[in-house]
């Protein structure tokens, strides 16, 4: 790989990172917007019990901010990958990439878990009821996992953009990991001649 090829390594990193970034910020808006309403509401006197899920939730936010900030790093490493005296060598570059490939693999676990229960919560909810066509919402709060809501539907849209936005951070660490093995000797060379 000449110096080029190493530019396209940097370049790759910042383009993705910054993709990465700007649409995992977007895709964060609805679970951050749908935990502010959970926490205001228990804050502001609401009777609102929180259950593992909720946990789980925040755990799942948690680890999306995470990778947010990792991809925000690939940005930082491209700038160092451009400039030939501060170039990392290249076990650096795959220890980062395998970093965002976990936290966004424990990411996307955390958020199929969450899905399989509400989904199967919810299932179980409408198989209790009559089966005649009868809307299936209770607007007692006597207990919040025994009834439906419009915040569960939200609930689910939140956790399906947690799941897209670390389906393409682990696309994109993946993708990146690939071009620096691919290209593993040429950049190795290459990072020798500085």
């Amino acid at each position: 790989m000449s110096a080029t090829g190493t530019e396209k390594i940097a370049k790759a990193f910042s383009r993705f990172g910054w993709i990465a970034v700007g649409v995992q910020l977007l895709l964060a808006i609805t679970p951050i917007v749908l935990l502010c309403y959970i926490v205001l509401g228990k804050v502001f006197g609401a009777d609102v019990a929180w259950s593992v899920t909720d946990y789980l939730a925040i755990f799942g936010l948690v680890i999306l901010a995470f990778t947010t900030f990792w991809a925000y790093r690939y940005t930082r490493i491209a700038r160092q990958i451009a400039d030939p005296a501060s170039r990392p060598p290249r076990n650096s570059l795959v220890r980062t990439l395998w970093v965002g490939v976990w936290a966004s693999s424990l990411g996307i676990v955390v958020s199929l878990v969450l899905l399989f229960i509400e989904v199967i919560r919810l299932l179980v909810l409408f198989l209790r009821t009559p089966q005649a066509g009868v809307p299936v919402l209770q607007t007692q709060a006597e207990d919040r996992l025994m009834w439906v809501s419009a915040i569960d539907a939200v609930s689910l849209l939140a956790e399906l953009c947690t799941l897209t936005g670390e389906l393409l951070v682990l696309g994109l660490s993946l993708w990146l990991l690939f071009r620096v093995t691919a290209h593993a000797d040429d950049y190795d060379h290459s990072a020798s001649i500085t």
